[in-house]
């Protein structure tokens, strides 16, 4: 009985001792977010002491700037005071002159006017240095404060997606900030335009701060809807190119100046593309038996644009009399000049005896109906374009192998 109750009694200081040491981790564990508490307030209050120097650093440079402009205002109403001045003085005398002149006092009117010029000249000497002491002050003020008007460029114009619907274009533009202060960039006010005609306009508000002394590239996306211009300028036609003119208007807001306008332009080229039209001229077997027949197409594509195409691939699908015989992607890399024609061999192959009745119509040599359908990837001067190419109720004609026409010469 004895034995147990001094267990019981150990097990109870062991577990007083572990409770102790748990309350003493916690309270080292408060120690310790204390003192981080404390170094957050005395952060804070250095950040809170530093705003407020920054403040009436500020402030003082203000007033400083008021004081210097009061003084550059007043010299100038005392210089404009000075010109009055001059002016009424030198018109009195001659007038004095005349009245009290003689034939006998011709040598005393030559020595005025010796001494109007002398004076004409101190006088021009004084205009100018009161000009360089203002410009002086100028630069002093803007070398004390740092303060100076933002730049702007158009650094490119680009077109990363175009198809027939429409053209997206990015224009970027590059604004440098003088001052030690950021600069809110308010609206951003852009135009595009083609021979004076109005193509597409928007506004952008709130584009932005642009960082003390620093540099930034803003875009400014842009999205031309072919069908809008086409529809009000008929004289734009598919396939064409067209100039236009972007005018970029930034308003910025800068200490001292207020807000400013920073005015852009840039010229250039935009397309307006047009499908190029397919065609399959003829159909050559390679290869003839009603389970597969193995033949080359010859497609022609057009290129109907006033630019050249780059083709890259093209994908497509084919049928005759209504059963597609296949469909691919090709990859072929040829150049098409703008108006021009490039001749291109596709091979395909397909079962004859699917087609029916239509098969005899096709060994006979006469016209068979087709339909195809696909896209073309291809480079231009603007970019990368993926055109669709389509002809549906078509006609060719099958060719044995060693048949030869003209149709190669296309």
């Amino acid at each position: 009985m004895l034995a147990s109750e001094r267990k019981q009694i150990a097990l109870d200081r062991e577990q007083r001792e572990r409770e102790l040491s748990e309350i003493k981790s916690s309270i080292e564990l408060l120690n310790i977010q204390r003192e981080k508490l404390q170094e957050q307030r005395e952060l804070l209050h250095r950040v809170r002491e530093e705003k407020k120097e920054i403040q009436s650093s500020l402030a003082e440079n203000v007033r400083s700037i008021q004081t210097v402009f009061i003084y550059i205002f007043a010299l100038q109403h005392s210089a404009h005071a000075y010109l009055s001045l001059s002016s009424i003085a030198s018109e009195s005398i001659p007038l004095f002159s005349r009245g009290m002149a003689s034939s006998s006092d011709k040598s005393e009117v030559a020595e005025k006017k010796v001494e109007k010029e002398e004076e004409g000249k101190h006088e021009g000497g004084f205009i100018e240095k009161v000009k360089d002491f203002i410009h002086d002050i100028g630069e002093k003020i803007e070398e004390a404060i740092g303060f100076g008007k933002p730049t702007a460029d158009v650094t490119g114009v680009h077109f990363p997606h175009i198809n027939l619907e429409k053209a997206e274009i990015v224009v970027d533009v590059l604004i440098t900030n003088p001052n030690p202060v950021p600069i809110p960039l308010v609206d951003i006010d852009y135009l595009i335009e083609s021979d004076g005609r109005k193509l597409v306009s928007g506004l952008i508000p709130d584009a932005g701060t642009i960082h003390a002394h620093g540099s930034e590239t803003v875009k400014i996306p842009v999205v031309l809807i072919y069908d809008d211009i086409k529809s009000t300028y008929h004289d734009i036609k598919p396939g064409s190119i067209i100039p236009y003119k972007i005018r970029v208007a930034l308003i910025v807001d800068v200490p001292i100046f207020g807000r400013l306008t920073l005015p852009l332009e840039k010229t250039g080229e935009i397309p307006v593309p047009y499908k190029p039209d397919v065609d399959v001229k003829k159909i050559k077997f390679n290869k003839f038996s009603f389970e597969e027949t193995i033949a080359t197409l010859h497609v022609t594509l057009e290129n109907k644009n006033d630019f050249d195409l780059g083709l890259n691939e093209l994908d497509y699908e084919i049928w005759l009399t209504d059963i597609s015989i296949g469909s691919a992607e090709l990859a072929e890399s040829t150049k098409i000049e703008k108006h021009g024609i490039t001749l291109m061999k596709i091979p395909v192959s397909f079962r004859p005896k699917d087609f029916g009745s239509a098969l005899w119509d096709m060994i006979r040599g006469r016209g068979t109906g087709y339909t195809i359908k696909g896209n073309v990837d291809v480079d231009t001067p603007f970019g990368r374009m993926k055109l669709p190419i389509s002809k549906e109720g078509g006609t060719t004609r099958l060719k044995k192998e060693d048949d030869d026409d003209d149709d190669d010469e296309d």
